[in-house]
């Protein structure tokens, strides 16, 4: 039996369009995660906290993040829901109320017994130069009747050891 010639100097090219799809879906996929998982953060400048602990938040925890800019602005998830100049604080009475309703339920202690209370966090992020009194006032509305979040958390930003 003869076997046929092999054929010699024939140039053989893989089609490289599946891959190049792969890729480019694979890019797509990774900006778009990147982009979700810092929505809730503003591009803020935080108060330098010599202290600082480092945020590892509970993947478990139902935290709300409350950006406040250095006007008064208050920004949740890159959408304002107080502006200063309107001074309407409701839609973010409301914001807090969805997330405490939400979060998990638990005693607190030293407080009345058999009462429940939201035991996730509200992280308040403000710009360093953000008046207190909306600080403030995002902690009075945490204390309302019907929302009642009782742990907050302060965001800061460590010094840098470099800069001395």
């Amino acid at each position: 039996m003869k076997l046929s010639k092999k054929h010699q100097g024939e140039d053989v090219a893989m089609d490289m369009t599946p891959m190049i799809d792969v890729v480019f879906q694979l890019i797509i996929f990774f900006v778009l995660i990147t982009d979700m998982s810092q929505k809730e953060l503003e591009d803020l400048v935080l108060p330098l906290a010599l202290n600082a602990v480092e945020d590892k938040p509970n993947p478990e925890d139902r935290r709300a993040i409350v950006n406040v800019r250095q006007d008064g602005t208050i920004v949740v998830k890159r959408e304002t829901i107080y502006d200063p100049e309107k001074d309407d604080y409701g839609p973010l009475e409301k914001f807090l109320s969805q997330k405490a309703s939400v979060m998990r339920q638990e005693e607190i202690p030293d407080g009345p017994p058999g009462k429940k209370f939201p035991s996730d966090p509200v992280l308040i992020r403000a710009d360093e130069n953000t008046p207190f009194k909306m600080i403030q006032k995002i902690m009075e509305l945490c204390g309302k009747q019907g929302i009642q979040i009782w742990k907050i958390e302060l965001a800061a930003s460590m010094p840098n050891p470099e800069e001395g």
